[in-house]
């Protein structure tokens, strides 16, 4: 696949905001704040930083990618469907007991889910665990993985990154989505977390502040991340929780609750209206 870059990525990016939206609407179930902050990430991630092939998605040569803020999948399988792994209708079945696309991602039953996560915390282990295999295998195969701010909260991101340091996985690149929000509000009032970049540099990680929304700076940042040598790298993305629908951001009360038919129809406007202007229809 030729790679995407800055406008291309995102119209790319709001398009998967509306699978994303549609998803949790006709769910009336799902996590739309956290994905719509992590959508452009995950869409530099596949349209130009991974390689990965929709046709052969276990290839053992392959990219992998965690996310280890599991409930984020209405952000995951709308980039996946629109990087060919499965048909965008499919979405319809989200977190519906006839399909297969959970609320969390399934590795077993979804096509390019690299890893099953849920348990916040576990995630980035996991990912540790794919990047020290492929060091040990000599293969040249990156491992990326996704945290949420809040998520940072749990001891075990903090003994993966231990262990990313002691084995120099120099393959593996986490990005911790920023936005300052949590289910029980802002990160800095339920559980502080800064300063994050202290506390990576801390425990021997390249640290790179990024912004989470401007995809040439994504693309440059994971440039470097892949540059560096001898130790892990972290982005810190600095995003807006609920980017792209105008009563979601910055909003703690949308981290996990579906809009209504009304909202949904003023969030689909605002996106499409997003679209039209960037295709510019």
């Amino acid at each position: 696949m030729e790679k995407l870059y800055g406008k291309q990525l995102e119209i790319m990016a709001t398009k998967a905001r509306l699978l994303g939206l549609d998803a949790v609407h006709t769910a009336a179930s799902g996590h739309i704040g956290g994905s719509l902050s992590a959508m452009d990430i995950l869409t530099t991630l596949y349209f130009n930083v991974m390689q990965v092939d929709p046709a052969n998605p276990q290839d053992p040569d392959r990219d992998r990618f965690v996310l280890s803020k599991g409930h984020c999948t209405p952000a995951l399988y709308p980039v996946l469907s629109l990087r060919g792994f499965f048909p965008q209708e499919d979405l319809k079945l989200f977190r519906s007991i006839k399909g297969h696309y959970s609320g969390h991602p399934d590795m077993r039953h979804v096509k390019g889910v690299d890893m099953s996560t849920g348990s916040l915390g576990q995630g980035i282990s996991a990912a540790v665990g794919m990047a020290l295999a492929g060091k040990l295998a000599k293969k040249d195969y990156r491992v990326y993985a996704l945290l949420g701010d809040g998520e940072i909260a749990e001891g075990q991101v903090w003994e993966a990154a231990m262990s990313a340091a002691k084995y120099h996985l120099d393959n593996l690149c986490a990005v911790v989505d920023v936005n300052g929000l949590q289910i029980d509000g802002a990160t800095k009032d339920v559980m502080p977390s800064e300063p994050l970049d202290q506390k990576f540099a801390a425990f021997n990680w390249n640290v790179i502040h990024v912004n989470g929304h401007d995809y040439d700076a994504l693309i440059a940042a994971f440039e470097a991340a892949a540059a560096c040598k001898g130790k892990p790298t972290v982005l810190i993305a600095k995003t807006t929780k609920g980017k792209g629908v105008s009563f979601m951001e910055n909003n703690a009360g949308w981290h996990g609750k579906a809009p209504n038919d009304e909202q949904y129809a003023q969030a689909k406007a605002e996106v499409e209206a997003k679209l039209a202007e960037l295709e510019g229809k």
